[in-house]
């Protein structure tokens, strides 16, 4: 089987093109293939499918074996992926994942993709939908995690997050990401940012559901500037520059909460053969 080994600021997949709707999916042949040292090594698998909504579809497995719903950096690599190949000769392109139509636009140098911009559509604030056991919006509200009350904010951008602006140390977000990642208010666990705002630069690290920390996150980069712009720590209709381990993105949330944007790079690291 032919594989791709993508990376949108360091957070890596391995993609496939799963055309014929063969391609392996059980959580074993994942977990092998993500492997870092008995496999090709990466965050997660992305598979390239047909659809009938969209130009094409996209499905997401993490490296624990589980399925993501949305994945933002997953996104940029897929739509580099299908440019650069040629599936598609137009700079505009629509993506169809589990959380919805996504639609793309692509900067081309050279007659390669180096940036894309998506149209993640609108954040979700309802609790139930994210989904969270709570009602309402759940937005600089405390929960408590290990003996400590922190505050934290929940969005979700197709798949859940939550945003915390507390301050605190690499070895208070090593402990706390894994315990709110499965905390009891999540029935399907979530993703979680820890945010730092550094001269109008949000700083991000973030705990990936079902991989781990990671050196970027797409919706998670949306999540934090939708909850930063309604908490007055960041501008709406405005790109915001989010910087994650692996680099940096740009974010921009419109004021009626009706669309958010990501614009970033996507780089092939090489192919090979499983």
């Amino acid at each position: 089987m032919k594989f791709w080994k993508y990376h949108g600021l360091g957070n890596d997949f391995v993609l496939v093109e799963n055309l014929d709707g063969k391609a392996p999916k059980d959580p074993d042949h994942v977990r092998v293939v993500c492997h870092r040292r008995f496999g090709v090594g990466a965050d997660g698998i992305l598979y390239l499918e047909r659809s009938e909504k969209a130009d094409y579809a996209m499905r997401v497995m993490n490296s624990d074996g589980s399925e993501a719903e949305m994945c933002g950096n997953g996104l940029r690599c897929l739509a580099k992926h299908i440019y650069d190949l040629g599936h598609i000769s137009r700079t505009e392109m629509s993506i169809e994942t589990p959380a919805g139509v996504m639609h793309i636009k692509v900067e081309v140098e050279g007659g390669k993709v180096s940036t894309a911009t998506v149209d993640m559509g609108g954040p979700i604030l309802d609790c139930p939908a994210i989904p969270m056991v709570c009602q309402g919006r759940f937005i600089d509200q405390p929960i408590n995690v290990g003996g400590r009350e922190l505050h934290g904010s929940a969005v979700s951008m197709g798949n859940p997050h939550l945003i915390i602006f507390d301050e605190l140390d690499q070895e208070e977000m090593d402990r706390f990401g894994p315990l709110l990642e499965r905390h009891e208010l999540f029935p399907r666990k979530t993703n979680v940012e820890f945010v730092k705002s550094v001269d109008g630069i949000l700083e991000l690290k973030v705990y990936e559901r079902g991989a781990g920390w990671t050196m970027a996150c797409g919706t998670g980069a949306c999540a934090t500037v939708v909850a930063a712009a309604l908490l007055g720590k960041a501008h709406f209709n405005e790109e915001v520059q989010v910087r994650l381990p692996g680099g940096g993105l740009w974010i921009k949330v419109w004021k009626d909460l009706s669309k958010v944007t990501m614009r970033g790079p996507a780089s092939l690291v090489f192919e090979g053969q499983i």
